[in-house]
């Protein structure tokens, strides 16, 4: 053994209570992300659970082309791609303003006022807020059309229409995930110098050009980190949030990658496993072709990347 070796198990053996901690971390990791990685080739096979994996016939690209071939392609794809689109340019920038003017906030009781109301939603589980969804937004009997009817209006199924799905499904999750996901960026203004304020002030900047000129700054890093990590996520839809508010009469806006994975793969009278992992394969390439090139384009306009 060489003397480099027995300094490394020297290290080792001296700090085996830290491997011993890294041990099941590591097991997990092993387990349930790399060995997985095993069945994509599902996706290559016509899978039949009686012959395994190894012994399925080999098809090669036959399941991806028929996907793409489909005449479901490019309505799912439409579908994910502006659910997702909508999402991101409408709840991205909100929990930063959200956390831009909480940190100019001289009330502590009011802050914590505003913290409590915006943090708690996140803690409500999706199958109660699309309960409340259907609720207030029933056409027998719910809230929202009966103060329409109240006003002369007509009862709207609001659950129905393929460009209402996409409207509440967007907003109801800015309620539920405003507020949580404005600590992120309340954690980055925390390490901001208030002497950077106190000489702004003494210059005679206000507090609009304050939050512009040292606040932004200070969170940009970690949301352009985020952007990137959104943009590589452009295809994964809240599943259980989209198959709880569909219905057949909002599929033609409501049917997304996710859902339609689900629906062949598990949900069918004949589940084809092999052309809903190709399916899934095929959406983990695009993300991940998406999330290198908004790396690229951060490190390129913005100076700063992930990677």
């Amino acid at each position: 053994m060489t003397p480099r070796k027995k300094r490394t198990l020297v290290r080792i053996l001296q700090s085996w209570q830290l491997y011993l901690m890294l041990a099941l971390p590591l097991a997990y990791v092993i387990v349930f992300l790399y060995w997985p990685l095993y069945g994509l080739q599902i996706a290559f096979r016509n899978y039949n659970i009686v012959q395994g994996i190894l012994g399925s016939p080999w098809v090669g690209l036959q399941h991806l082309e028929r996907f793409i071939a489909s005449y479901q392609f490019w309505p799912v794809i439409t579908n994910t791609l502006i659910l997702n689109v909508y999402e991101l340019v409408a709840l991205f920038p909100l929990p930063i303003i959200l956390a831009l003017l909480m940190n100019v906030v001289r009330s502590t009781l009011f802050r914590r006022g505003v913290q409590l109301i915006t943090y708690a939603p996140h803690f409500i589980s999706t199958v109660v807020v699309v309960g409340m969804m259907v609720m207030l937004f029933s056409p027998n009997g719910g809230i929202v059309n009966q103060v329409l009817q109240l006003f002369g209006g007509r009862p709207f199924d609001f659950l129905a229409s393929p460009d209402s799905f996409r409207h509440m499904y967007v907003w109801s999750g800015a309620w539920q995930t405003l507020g949580w996901s404005a600590i992120i960026y309340l954690a980055a203004l925390s390490g901001v110098d208030p002497e950077l304020h106190e000489a702004a002030k003494v210059d005679g900047a206000n507090i609009l050009r304050r939050i512009w000129h040292i606040d932004f700054p200070a969170v940009l890093p970690v949301s352009i980190t985020l952007l990137i990590l959104n943009m590589g996520a452009m295809l994964n839809s809240g599943f259980e949030k989209v198959l709880l508010m569909q219905n057949p009469l909002n599929l033609a806006g409501s049917e997304v990658l996710d859902t339609y994975v689900y629906r062949v793969g598990l949900a069918s009278t004949v589940p084809q496993f092999s052309y809903a992992t190709a399916i899934g394969l095929f959406k983990s390439v695009i993300a991940l072709i998406l999330l290198i090139l908004a790396n690229w384009l951060a490190r390129r306009v913005a100076k700063t990347s992930l990677f």
